[in-house]
């Protein structure tokens, strides 16, 4: 990998997501040599993947080059590649570049979508946990109208123009609205020849209520607002299989649809080596200690949503969100510090800021410690907290200007297909992977 050798100890983060970022930071110029790896040269804030997929946004605006944000910082590493094996007893990793030691090893390596073993689901919907995968969303969206435009056939062209979610949480509300949006602005404008009233938006939840774990106003208010904007939801209903064209369910809805994302999970992303003791099979996430210490090993970290510290609070770990996992992060970052300078460490207990969802315009549903308010200015609440968790000053400007400008003209500016993605039938596969490269 030629990482140069030295006297300091080295720590290994694997993975450039919030948990690793945050423990990247909080190691900066101390007496180690910090190496961060990861299979993308950039920091993607997920929270906002769902507006590059509808084109409400760019890639390179919630993207964040690693290699710039630790420019100044001397002790600090970075190289493109995939960690494919963890050796504990010889402590060194292997990656897709080469092998290196490691002194302390801090995994961080967040979360993949879980399809719970439904393989025809898996091979045929579409997922949304990278810029990859959300350019693929906005591509399919786009060439499905067009094609739209070219068909005779009835049934295929609603089939076409309708679109199934799977999954009730932030991610399906938001991705719901925001297609809800451009139905209602855009589209019409773009396809004046088309009868975008015979668009369909399905958002199906399999418990009986949307946004589980926020309050059960927001959970109201935020169907409410779908409601108003078209969205169909359904609720106790559960996607049993989709062969590429029907979505079939536990009940007599099914759906003939060409595009099914697919949000009603998700799972840690683990790496090989460990032993499957420290492993929680059920969300596939490492077993940590309270000071996110992995179960049975000395100089193992895992953080952020591939950890699952079990706490009386907290009985199935910590959420899988941004949050917990920024906390985790930083904290384990000090505590490294502090066990290499033989000082006390600090236990990891969780400050819950609150939680978010924005629905679309003027629209948006919040949940404070103390205070739970939905409507208008929930969602300038939402749009302040995104904007100043963004990194860097471009990424927050582009952003800020991009959302002014499309709520003054009602505008999706970039709603391009800049690189075609189309799946060919239910006999086959796609012609590219959702992303995961």
């Amino acid at each position: 990998m030629n990482i140069p050798q030295t006297s300091f100890p080295r720590v290994i983060i694997v993975g450039g997501g919030f948990a690793g970022l945050a423990a990247a930071r909080a190691l900066e110029n101390q007496e180690l040599q910090v190496v961060l790896i990861d299979k993308h040269n950039y920091h993607t804030f997920q929270p906002l993947l769902y507006q590059v997929a509808t084109g409400g946004l760019e890639p390179d605006s919630i993207a964040f080059p690693l290699r710039k944000r630790f420019n100044d910082v001397e002790n600090f590493f970075f190289r493109l590649a995939k960690v494919t094996q963890v050796h504990v007893e010889k402590k060194y990793i292997e990656t897709t570049i080469g092998n290196l030691d490691y002194d302390e090893l801090i995994i961080a390596t967040g979360s993949t979508t879980n399809f719970f073993g439904n393989t025809n689901i898996q091979k045929y919907a579409m997922e949304m946990k990278s810029v990859p995968q959300a350019l693929n969303i906005r591509s399919l969206v786009l060439e499905n109208f067009e094609e739209a435009l070219l068909v005779t056939d009835l049934e295929k062209r609603r089939a076409l123009m309708n679109f199934v979610i799977v999954g009730g949480g932030p991610t399906g509300v938001e991705l719901a609205g925001a297609l809800a949006e451009m139905k209602k602005g855009i589209l019409p404008k773009d396809y004046p020849d088309l009868d975008i009233r015979e668009m369909k938006i399905n958002i199906i939840q399999s418990s009986g209520e949307l946004l589980k774990g926020m309050s059960e106003a927001s959970s109201e208010k935020s169907e409410d607002f779908l409601i108003k904007l078209g969205v169909d939801v359904w609720k106790n209903l559960r996607v049993l299989d989709y062969d590429g064209e029907t979505v079939t369910t536990n009940g007599e809805d099914h759906f003939k649809a060409q595009t099914v994302i697919w949000a009603a999970g998700v799972k840690g992303a683990v790496v090989n080596g460990l032993t499957e003791e420290c492993v929680v099979e059920r969300a596939n996430r490492f077993k940590v200690d309270e000071f996110n210490k992995v179960i049975g090993y000395e100089n193992i970290y895992a953080v952020g949503d591939v950890a699952c510290m079990e706490t009386k609070d907290y009985e199935r770990g910590h959420p899988m969100m941004a949050q917990p996992a920024i906390q985790q992060g930083r904290l384990l970052g000090k505590n490294i510090v502090a066990k290499l300078k033989k000082k006390k460490q600090k236990p990891f207990k969780y400050k819950d800021k609150g939680s978010m969802a924005t629905i679309g315009r003027n629209k948006a549903v919040v949940d404070l410690p103390k205070w739970k308010f939905q409507g208008v200015f929930a969602w300038f609440v939402w749009m302040f907290v995104h904007l100043f968790s963004l990194i860097g000053f471009r990424n927050k400007a582009v952003v800020f200007m991009n959302w002014v400008y499309n709520y003054i003209r009602f505008d999706r500016e970039t709603r391009l297909i800049i690189r075609p993605y189309k799946k060919k039938n239910k006999y086959s596969f796609k012609e590219q992977e959702n992303g995961n490269y």
